[in-house]
């Protein structure tokens, strides 16, 4: 398979329309971004002291053995230093786990509407998607665990808590959709949301299971989207190949010291933890007004069933021309929703009140 005709295939843009993008099309910014997930709460304090401590040393290369961040991490986790690998993102990991598993050809269960970058990493070196419609309000678990079955899949992908659905499976049902995949499978848990979630399984939890990859990040509760800093999280002999075709200084020097500093400071991370859960509630109560449904979840954003794809994109053109970005889920169920972040107190005050404008058109 000629990969230089694969990657020719692939459409010229990122998966999502940057609200930047949309911003020069309207001729304005929105006074509000509630469409991208991103943490309103901001990067702890102690974060941006590190980002100024570091400014200073922009002219080096960061440590490309990650040694100190890596001990932070197993601080904080109660892992093995061999059981983490420190990448650009959770789509940077992404991008190495398929060139590390996959071959041309090779197929991966995911979810019909699921996060889409895992598209790109697959699709980027051959391999094919085999997708799985959700169930109405979340990822259909025996549905992936069966196409992994009947397509012998080389990995199957699940987000717990999931985007753009919010869902979260419990460690029970989680251990269940694990042990249900066949032994030669390769499980990969994306875990961005994990720190909104009720409880998170402990980093030890299925270390023993080489099949089993977690991807965390520190753009959502820690603030730093844009600093583009994530880790995995295996079996030493699965992650451990991830060491081997990395580019070694791909993270910057800012972000490393930043995402150290963020480790030290959980108050911070339950605190914006805390305050999302507020913001959901003040969501939930929000479409119960309006004669609308919350679907449950436990991450920083709320999909709102508003009743159609139509209603959605109409109500979001609309809260566009109010100044306010948010998105919807694509494929069928969840396009009946859209899918706001939870921001700052004054921002779901603004997205309340033009909701409530709008519910009166």
């Amino acid at each position: 398979m000629d990969l230089s005709l694969i990657v020719a295939g692939l459409p010229s843009t990122t998966p999502f329309t940057p609200p930047e993008v949309i911003e020069r099309q309207r001729g304005g910014q929105f006074a509000v971004r509630l469409g991208a997930n991103e943490s309103s709460f901001g990067a702890s304090p102690l974060a941006f002291q590190a980002i100024q401590d570091a400014l200073g040393s922009i002219q080096n290369y960061v440590d490309g053995t990650h040694y100190e961040l890596k001990e932070a991490l197993v601080d904080h986790l109660g892992c093995a230093e061999d059981n983490l690998v420190i990448g650009p993102g959770i789509d940077g990991l992404l991008g190495q786990i398929a060139r590390v598993l996959l071959n041309p050809g090779d197929k991966v269960v995911t979810s019909l509407g699921g996060y889409p970058t895992m598209e790109y990493a697959v699709i980027g070196v051959g391999g094919e998607l085999v997708k799985v419609s959700y169930l109405q309000n979340g990822p259909d678990l025996e549905g992936l665990a069966a196409m992994a079955r009947e397509v012998d899949a080389k990995i199957v992908y699940l987000a717990n808590p999931d985007n753009p659905s919010g869902a979260w499976q419990s460690q029970e049902a989680l251990s269940a959709f694990i042990d249900s995949i066949p032994s030669h499978v390769a499980i990969i848990i994306d875990e961005a949301y994990a720190e909104f979630a009720p409880s998170i399984p402990s980093a030890s939890k299925w270390l023993h299971d080489p099949r089993v990859i977690r991807l965390r990040t520190f753009s959502k509760v820690y603030g730093m989207a844009g600093m583009r800093v994530a880790y995995a999280l295996g079996h030493p002999d699965t992650v451990g190949p991830l060491n081997r075709i990395r580019m070694h200084f791909e993270v910057n020097i800012l972000a490393y010291y930043a995402a150290i500093a963020s480790l030290k400071d959980q108050p911070h991370a339950q605190w914006v933890a805390e305050e999302t859960r507020k913001g959901r509630e003040e969501y939930r109560s929000l479409a119960g007004e309006l004669g609308l449904t919350a679907l449950p979840t436990e991450t920083n954003f709320v999909a709102i069933d508003v009743g159609g794809s139509d209603r959605a994109k109409e109500l979001i053109a609309l809260l566009g021309d109010r100044g306010i970005f948010i998105r919807m889920p694509w494929a069928a169920p969840l396009n009946r929703c859209i899918r706001v972040s939870v921001g700052l107190p004054e921002e779901r005050m603004l997205f309340a009140d033009a909701m409530r404008d709008i519910a009166r058109l």
